[in-house]
């Protein structure tokens, strides 16, 4: 786990090679408006510094606050706010991501929006931090990682889990809803969860193999087996999922 260190109301925390870009695009955010994004301040060799945004972060068991409809709705506004912000970013041939662009690039993703990235005073999302895998993507490959952690999208036995199958969808529509995505956009988010979720479980055992040691732990925790659980959760419900998604007449 990485290091962070708390110095005032900053955060010093590790940096990457992709930091330089994450602290450009976190700088047009805020010019756009979006200030419940970190501020960054710089970076100095293999640390960056970047503001503190005060609040409690979505850990788990998620709190009562976190799992309202409050809290929902509120962060998928706040998800909303952070791609229209990013619509207008200026890529650049020297930008270094993380996560490699995905086509279409209708904006920049976070790539990790959950409750434990998002920081809430009570129920209310006040602020999205750790944009280490930012990357540019279309709105939706974020919509569906939000769906599963926020629905949340799990299967039974998952202890992050909780709500029926039905529950899970109408959580699943009211996040889309507050966010404002049409329709036509949310037919295949199933699939997309699904896909989603692979591409984590393919990460993660390929950065195991490479000897990272953090990875390797997950997969020998579980993580891998539990994601692979959800897949074929989602993928054995995605009907009833895509119609719990439609929008109310």
């Amino acid at each position: 786990m990485a290091r962070v260190e708390f110095t005032g109301s900053r955060v010093v925390r590790e940096a990457g090679a992709w930091t330089p870009t994450v602290h450009r695009l976190l700088r047009h955010l805020r010019s756009r408006g979006l200030t419940q994004v970190p501020e960054p301040f710089g970076i100095d060799q293999d640390r960056e510094t970047v503001g503190y945004i005060g609040g409690a972060v979505g850990a788990y068991p998620l709190s009562r606050a976190v799992r309202s409809e409050k809290a929902l709705a509120g962060s998928a506004a706040l998800l909303r706010r952070l791609h229209d912000a990013g619509r207008d970013f200026e890529h650049r041939p020297e930008d270094v991501w993380m996560l490699p662009p995905r086509s279409p690039a209708e904006t920049v993703c976070h790539a990790d929006f959950a409750p434990y990235n998002c920081v809430f005073h009570g129920a209310v999302a006040v602020g999205v931090i750790d944009f280490d895998t930012a990357h540019p993507a279309p709105r939706t490959w974020d919509i569906a990682y939000a769906l599963y952690r926020f629905a949340p999208l799990t299967a039974p036995g998952n202890h992050d889990g909780f709500g029926s199958l039905e529950s899970q969808a109408g959580r699943a529509r009211r996040f889309c809803d507050a966010y404002g995505l049409p329709a036509e956009d949310r037919r295949h988010l199933p699939e997309l969860v699904c896909e989603r979720l692979q591409g984590l479980v393919d990460l993660m055992l390929t950065r195991a193999a490479e000897g990272d040691e953090k990875f390797s732990k997950d997969i020998e925790d579980g993580y891998a087996d539990l994601y692979r659980r959800d897949i074929d959760h989602v993928r054995a419900n995605a009907g009833a999922i895509r119609e719990g998604l439609a929008p109310l007449p």
